[in-house]
């Protein structure tokens, strides 16, 4: 049985009222200017993962929900009951950029791939995937659309 979470940031994707013209697909919401500068006090633990401190960057808001940007702390010790479960995100696209430090996924039809500092990758929508571990120091930047997802979690 699979259960869903919500990514628990509590936005909502704003109206969209004109269409365009070329695309037929509705235009985007106004976004407004946003700016996120380093905070310590900014990490929180209220996000998708207890195992990690979240800096929201605040596009979600300024984007009306069409995006989500946070930089993720995940905190040590590395724990595979409670990490390595397997699940999929119901998203439009997802992007993690290793900042510091080191963690191993396992993505469906990949294998397990060890990222590090430096290391950026896409994870198509609904792939299978499960962290298989991380660095004491590790810390990636994600980017998600929309900003409200749900999280599927296969048993």
């Amino acid at each position: 049985m699979a259960k869903v979470k919500t990514s628990g940031n509590g936005q909502q994707p704003g109206k969209r009222v004109e269409r365009d013209a070329a695309t037929k697909r509705p235009s985007p919401p106004a976004q407004r200017f946003a700016v996120s500068h380093l905070r310590e006090e900014d990490f929180r633990t209220n996000g998708l993962r207890r195992y990690a401190k979240y800096r929201d960057l605040g596009l979600a808001e300024a984007t009306h929900g069409l995006v989500q940007a946070h930089v993720i702390r995940l905190l040590p010790p590395f724990r595979a009951e409670e990490v390595s479960k397997l699940h999929y995100h119901e998203v439009d696209f997802q992007m993690v950029y290793v900042l510091k430090g080191w963690m191993t996924t396992e993505l469906e039809g990949q294998g397990a791939i060890t990222m590090k500092a430096g290391s950026c990758w896409i994870q198509p929508p609904r792939i299978k995937h499960a962290v298989l571990g991380y660095s004491d120091d590790c810390e990636v930047l994600e980017i998600v659309l929309p900003a409200d997802f749900k999280t599927v979690e296969l048993e």
